[in-house]
């Protein structure tokens, strides 16, 4: 642990950012492969809500605990996972 004791607070959060930012990018992703598919979606709306729901708990954990790193990425990701539900439900409705 003292390797992490030595590294500053300011370095953790600018590492967060850039991580969480990453993970935003592969959702983004995501959003836009399911948009442009004409198929119908294989995801499960156990996964979109699931995963709706973790980042929205996130969300409000760096605002609780002023973390800019989880607030700002899992808010970015919280609307792109909302993006992804409308995207998923649209498509799913003109297949059945």
């Amino acid at each position: 642990m003292n390797f992490l004791d030595s590294v500053s607070p300011a370095l953790f959060e600018t590492l967060g950012l850039v991580a969480g930012l990453s993970g935003c990018l592969v959702l983004l992703v995501q959003v836009i492969k399911e948009y442009r598919s004409p198929e119908k979606s294989s995801l499960s709306m156990v996964f979109i809500i699931g995963f709706f729901l973790i980042y929205l708990f996130w969300t409000f954990y760096g605002i609780r605990f002023h973390t800019i790193a989880l607030l700002v990425t899992n808010s970015i990701a919280t609307l792109l996972q909302s993006t992804l539900l409308i995207v998923v439900v649209k498509k799913n409705k003109k297949f059945t």
